[in-house]
């Protein structure tokens, strides 16, 4: 089994969702050496665009884009996530193969609800995770993620935490750009289907980048909430 420790692991309801929210913070900080993790609860099998096979492929151009050490996939269906026992030690077993100090999940309130479900499904994941009585004899050790963050995807609210990215936005441009069938527009093709992803959605998520970067006098910057207070040692 995998056991390759990272710094910093995510949490997608499918692919293409941690791309949309921190993809330029994810190439910010693989660019400085650090080991970021991408687990997507789904292969998005529902999407009304693309198949689970071009989803593969799309998802690992991206992952080879933004220099991923590792990308996995739970498998877990597509539209039918809600809090369950087993997909949450599904996820929880993720967090101690990995063993990352930072975690990240979507925001708590999006209109898409896999999203939230996948919210919930892995702060409850995140504190198992430590539980040495939890799941004893899985093969991994317990293990406590020192903070849990959570990125934007569709809408957006007050942030805690905001990141200077405008020189690692143009990594994000061509990590969702690999997401062909998603993000582009029908054009002559009959058998694309016209979504809200395919309408100007990325254009959307450069402005909403723009007005974050704004609020710090930057060009591009990405937003993040935590329930817990942020330590700092000097200011």
């Amino acid at each position: 089994m995998n056991k390759e420790q990272l710094d910093i692991l995510i949490f997608g309801a499918h692919p293409d969702d941690a791309e949309i929210g921190m993809g330029a913070t994810i190439a910010k900080h693989t660019a400085s050496g650090y080991k970021v993790g991408l687990c997507d609860l789904t292969y998005a099998e529902m999407s009304s665009n693309g198949t689970v096979e071009t989803r593969k492929l799309e998802a690992e151009a991206a992952s080879q884009v933004l220099n991923l050490t590792v990308r996995t996939n739970l498998g877990l269906p597509d539209r039918g996530l809600f809090v369950d026992p087993t997909y949450i030690e599904s996820i929880t077993l993720e967090i101690r193969r990995h063993r990352p100090r930072i975690v990240f999940a979507p925001y708590w309130m999006d209109r898409h609800p896999d999203h939230i479900a996948c919210s919930q499904l892995v702060q409850e994941a995140v504190f198992n995770a430590k539980l040495r009585r939890y799941l004893p004899n899985s093969g991994f050790e317990p293990c406590t993620v020192s903070q849990l963050f959570f990125y934007f995807i569709n809408d957006v609210y007050e942030t805690d935490l905001i990141v200077d990215v405008t020189d690692h936005y143009e990594s994000k441009r061509l990590s969702l750009q690999a997401y062909g069938t998603q993000f582009l527009p029908a054009g002559t093709d009959s058998k694309v289907v016209n979504t809200p992803l395919n309408q100007g959605y990325l254009e959307r998520v450069e402005a909403r980048d723009l007005l974050m970067g704004q609020k710090m006098g930057v060009s591009y910057a990405e937003g993040f909430v935590s329930k817990l207070p942020y330590p700092v040692h000097l200011f």
